[in-house]
Parts: structure tokens; sequence; C-alpha cells
């Protein structure tokens, strides 16, 4: 097929041409759990970084600053899980009014205690834990290497941003 060809190729239609031994049913699968992951990403990304500016009380600098580790290092997630999208095939998310849900409102912010912010983050954190264990398994179970690879460092991530912010506000 000459160049030209398949650059005018859509999306749907050059998805069809993948032979990367990955079934096209599990990739679209799979850029769908991503998908989701990415934006769960970006939520937890913004929140902690709205956290990171507004935290006050007697343990604002270890929440200041493991906000600030840890929202720096979410944003770097997000480009790796969007580019493991399009390597299965498939556009990243581009539905913008999705930003609408991201972050807390001023309202909550307001009224969160740093313990409350915490507990919140904790919250998130355990919730991607429970979306990326079970996409790691479907990426296991079909033999996606790379993406299981991937989302076990982000595991990894996730469950040691989990320990320490449970032991910044344990009594």
């Amino acid at each position: 097929m000459a160049k030209s060809a398949i650059a005018s190729l859509t999306p749907e239609a050059s998805n069809d041409r993948i032979n990367t031994g990955l079934k096209a049913d599990y990739r679209r699968s799979m850029a769908k759990h991503l998908s989701e992951i990415l934006a769960a990403t970006y939520r937890l990304t913004i929140k902690s970084h709205i956290y990171h500016w507004n935290v006050v009380g007697p343990i604002f600098k270890p929440i200041h600053e493991l906000t600030e580790e840890h929202y720096n290092e979410l944003f770097g997630a997000t480009d790796i899980i969007a580019e493991r999208i399009r390597a299965l095939g498939h556009l990243a998310p581009i539905d913008l009014d999705m930003a609408k849900t991201f972050a807390p409102s001023k309202s909550d912010v307001d009224q969160a205690s740093a313990h409350d912010m915490v507990a919140d983050l904790i919250k998130d954190h355990e919730q991607a834990v429970r979306d990326m264990r079970k996409a790691t398994g479907d990426a296991g179970d079909n033999g996606d290497s790379v993406t299981e690879d991937m989302l076990t460092a982000r595991l990894t991530f996730h469950e040691k941003a989990l320990w320490m912010l449970r032991a910044v506000i344990a009594e």
C-alpha cells in the first residue's frame, strides 16, 4: 500500500491493520480501561495540586511536599498512559467536558481539614489501585506484557503513595 494511502486511513481503519499479536477486541477493551485510568489519573493530579495549594494546619509541610511529589509523578504518568492507548491503536480520550469533574469544588476545599484532604486522596488512590489491578490482570491474561508492566509500575507508585499518605495522618 502506498505511504499516502496509509496516512489517509482513519484511526478505526488503520487499527484493523495492526498485527502485533494482540486481538483487536482486546486492544479496544484495554484502550477503554486505560482511558478510564487516564481520566482518574488526571482527576487525582488536579486534586493533589489543589490540596497542595490549600492545605493548612500543623501537618501543612509534610502534606504540601508529599502532594507536590505526587502531582508531578501523576502528571508524568498521564503521558505514559495516553501513549499506551495510542500504541494499542486507539485515540487517547479527548472529551474536555470531563474536566468539570476533575477536582473538588471550592466549598469542598474550604471546609476540608488537612486530615480530610489526605483521607480523600487515600480514597482516590485506593480506587486507582483496584482499577489498575483489574486491568493488569486482563493485560496478563491476553499476553500484553507491555501494558501489564506499565500498570505494575503505576500500581507501585499508588501503593507507595497510600503508605505515605496513611503515615502522615496516623495517630
